[in-house]
């Protein structure tokens, strides 16, 4: 039997005190603790990106983070982005540019970009590939995603 350890992250704005198991994926502390499912689990080995949130604002893999290792810290999910009603900034160019078909990768494109634009010059088509070769989208083709972020560097300005 494992020892259960007690932790304390914010996610979102919003402070969670949970006691779990040592060995619980960040990915499934978010969806099965918090009951946060826009974070989605593709490949479960850090390949496909779909899983990516913000950990004190840098992007993760939580299907390779312990939710241990966020104890004390800041998640940001694509819960956290904005609403349907307000769409964040990075939600509202994906849809206007039409950067989503399934959207099952989404979410995880999304959390990567505000990581992108907050942190990162892109300046070009080719950095703005390169920038987003670690998340895989198997529908779009990724033009309309580049547009997006295309659109979203030329008009940078502050990300919440």
């Amino acid at each position: 039997m494992s020892r259960k350890i007690d932790i304390t992250v914010s996610v979102n704005g919003t402070s969670y005190a949970r006691t779990i198991e040592p060995r619980l994926l960040l990915c499934d502390f978010l969806r099965q603790e918090l009951g946060l499912t826009g974070t989605h689990v593709g490949c479960e080995h850090g390949v496909c990106g779909a899983c990516t949130v913000l950990l004190e604002g840098r992007s993760v893999r939580s299907c390779l983070t312990l939710a241990v290792q966020a104890d004390g810290l800041e998640v940001e999910t694509i819960e956290g982005q904005g609403t349907q009603q307000a769409l964040g900034r990075v939600q509202q160019a994906f849809r206007d540019h039409h950067g989503l078909q399934c959207g099952f990768c989404t979410p995880g494109f999304i959390m990567a970009i505000t990581d992108l634009l907050r942190h990162h010059e892109l300046e070009s088509d080719e950095q703005i590939r390169v920038a987003l070769s670690g998340n895989i989208c198997r529908c779009t083709g990724y033009q309309h995603i580049v547009a997006a972020v295309r659109e979203l560097a030329r008009e940078r300005g502050p990300l919440p």
